[in-house]
């Protein structure tokens, strides 16, 4: 197949990326890393009439700490995410999840602004960020405003960014003292979509009891879910092996709604859902007790 006649332009800033929006917003579609919405498009499921290609702006490609957070630009490709010293350092359950992302040569070109808006559920870069408790930029041509990430997702494929909007830049706060981290997911093969995947933080106090956990599922519902419940459930408490399975009870059994697809069935998905989280939470756990 072949995509349908479109516009394409090629913006050296963001001003003019901005402008173009403004003026055609309900016809266009940012292209940032294609890896999504090329295949949609040529495909045809995807027929926009215009495409402003971002790749020429460079003030959209950075990471670079400031302060206690980490900003990363949203041109910035997943492969440098994976590779960049500070996110190893101070977000390492982003560092620790990258490589799942598709395969190499997807995140030498995906972005991970891209892969944010595109709001795949099935996707780990939005349930990470909701796992990091990660806020984002959004800019048009009158003004930005920030959005945090448990405001972002709103939907399959559809996010909070107002039609004129761009997103150009992600806020990561550095992970907190005392906190373990996991993410784990299960595949068909290296590199396909996951059937079930979650994304753990667990922070200890002194004592060894929890005093914050987060629990964030891909390929589980509409878009990243959020296991509030479950994580909830672990909070005030020392996390032993009976209380790591009840949260992996409540996450898999109410917290989360896969649909099933081709490869499993929403049962099959509950069951894995249930699997990760123990082993998640355990993996976190001890990672907790190792970072003073």
């Amino acid at each position: 197949m072949k995509p349908a006649p479109f516009e394409y332009h090629v913006p050296d800033s963001i001003e003019q990326a901005l402008d173009l929006m403004s003026q055609h917003a309900d016809d266009a579609k940012i292209l940032a890393g294609g890896q999504s919405l090329v295949p949609a498009m040529n495909f045809r499921i995807a027929q926009p009439s215009m495409l402003i290609d971002l790749n020429r702006i460079a003030e959209l490609n950075y990471i670079r700490e400031d302060g206690n957070v980490i900003r990363v630009g949203a041109m910035t490709r997943e492969r440098q995410v994976e590779f960049d010293k500070s996110i190893e350092k101070r977000t390492p359950l982003l560092h620790e999840a990258a490589p799942n992302i598709a395969h190499p040569q997807i995140r030498n070109r995906g972005t991970i602004g891209g892969s944010i808006v595109n709001a795949d559920p099935a996707a780990e870069l939005p349930v990470l960020m909701l796992a990091l408790d990660a806020r984002l930029k959004a800019q048009k041509t009158s003004g930005e405003r920030w959005i945090d990430a448990k405001d972002f997702f709103i939907g399959m494929f559809t996010t909070a960014l107002e039609p004129d909007e761009i997103l150009v830049e992600i806020e990561l706060p550095f992970m907190a003292p005392r906190t373990g981290w996991s993410f784990m997911e299960v595949a068909p093969r290296a590199g396909d979509y996951a059937l079930m995947g979650v994304a753990a933080q667990v922070t200890l106090d002194v004592k060894g009891v929890c005093n914050n956990a987060k629990l964030v599922y891909l390929n589980a519902g509409d878009g990243p879910v959020d296991a509030k419940d479950a994580a909830q459930s672990l909070v005030g408490e020392k996390l032993d092996d009976k209380r790591i399975e009840s949260a992996a009870s409540i996450a898999s059994e109410k917290d989360i709604t896969p649909y099933g697809n081709i490869h499993a069935s929403p049962e099959f998905q509950k069951h894995l859902a249930n699997v990760l989280t123990r082993k998640t939470l355990k993996q976190a756990i001890q990672r907790a007790g190792e970072n003073q």
